[in-house]
């Protein structure tokens, strides 16, 4: 059975930075596709960035420079580092396995 248990989320002023931590259970991690999404305000969710097996990673134009994936395979945790932040990264934070699990959210809140 696959658990993501995402920590990290928290309030913010505008330029400040967070790093988000997704602890994973379930075995394979190591050759896991893991995502991060967000959910806005009244948005759609939204996929933020992806970091594959090998390490390749994906950004989405809006966070391109800004945050950055990461991975350590030895403790089945996936980070996602934001730096810069701005009001309209407000959302819940998802992680995300392989395209099909989630984690429970994490809220990040970015104050003007």
């Amino acid at each position: 059975q696959v658990q993501l248990v995402e920590s990290g989320g928290g309030l913010v002023q505008a330029g400040g930075s967070l790093r988000l931590s997704c602890a994973a259970s379930g075995g394979l991690f190591s050759i896991s596709v893991m995502g991060w999404y967000r959910q806005g305000p009244g948005k759609q969710r939204e996929l933020v960035a992806v970091i594959t097996s090998g390490g390749s990673t994906n950004y989405a134009d809006s966070v391109k420079g800004r945050f950055t994936i990461s991975r350590d395979n030895a403790k089945n945790t996936v980070y996602l580092q934001m730096n810069s932040l701005k009001p309209e990264d407000t959302a819940v934070y998802y992680c995300n396995r392989d395209g099909w699990a989630w984690g429970q959210g994490t809220q990040v809140t970015v104050s003007s």
